[in-house]
């Protein structure tokens, strides 16, 4: 679980993703839109990528991927980001978090 949080407060938006998920890629893409640039973990590439897989399955993140912390905080994985961005509530938090400046 450090590995885990270590990783997600390295930067103001954090994705965690598989080369295999696509919905990661949209998560990312649709973040990107407001400006913003994630620091994406493809955690099948890092060399402790089971234990952080891990530590997301324990957090309740099923599935693992993809999954989203702003501004250290987790956010949830794609329902949860879309959802936010619908409510026109994902902005605010981009700002938030100095992701974005606008």
């Amino acid at each position: 679980m450090d590995t885990l949080m270590t990783l997600a407060s390295e930067s103001p938006v954090v994705i965690f993703s598989k080369d295999t998920c696509c919905i990661s890629y949209s998560i990312e893409i649709l973040i990107r839109g407001f400006g913003a640039n994630p620091t994406v973990y493809k955690i099948d590439e890092l060399p402790n990528g089971k234990k952080v897989e891990r530590a997301l399955l324990e957090m309740g993140r099923k599935p693992s991927t993809p999954t989203t912390f702003i501004g250290k905080e987790l956010v949830g994985g794609s329902n949860e980001v879309i959802s936010l961005n619908i409510r026109g509530k994902l902005k605010d938090l981009l700002i938030k978090a100095n992701a974005i400046w606008i």
